[in-house]
């Protein structure tokens, strides 16, 4: 089971605030990934053109109109499931960085590019968009940090 979960982690040496933190930044996570699959999909036109668009992708968007959001839901499904937690935040830290990369690679190779991102996060800037991406991945990063440091020295955490 995840060490960090608020109902197994509760040492008052500053681990039940970590454990607090921790599930925060996994319900936020999750949140994220549900939201963008679901306006992925219901607007599945629109963001497959999008993908389209992308000079990055122009040979694989048939198939990463679906396989994108579905992946957002399988790891969503994965924070969710206390067995599931650390493979969860370990996809999403892999799913987080891809993104970045790609958002990186995009303010590299293209002048406009539409943002295939669901619903308000199309509205952010390139440039937002790469910031909004570190972000979650620096939190990710840290919760993985944490439980990491969590099993390896179950005592001193």
């Amino acid at each position: 089971m995840y060490p960090y979960g608020s109902s197994t982690f509760t040492s008052s040496n500053g681990t039940a605030m970590r454990a607090i933190v921790s599930d925060i930044i996994r319900y936020l996570l999750l949140a994220l990934f549900v939201y963008t699959a679901a306006s992925k999909m219901l607007t599945y036109p629109q963001f497959v053109v999008q993908l389209g668009l992308s000079p990055l992708l122009p040979n694989f968007f048939p198939s990463m109109g679906w396989i994108v959001p579905m992946v957002e839901l399988v790891v969503a499904i994965c924070l969710a499931v206390p067995a599931l937690q650390t493979v969860g935040l370990v996809a999403s830290w892999v799913l987080m960085l891809l993104f970045t990369l790609y958002v990186g690679a995009i303010l590299t190779v293209a002048n406009h590019v539409p943002c295939s991102c669901g619903g308000v996060i199309a509205e952010l800037s390139w440039q937002q968009h790469l910031v909004f991406n570190l972000v979650f991945l620096a939190l990710n990063t840290l919760v993985l940090v944490w439980h990491y440091r969590a099993r390896l020295h179950p005592m001193s955490s």
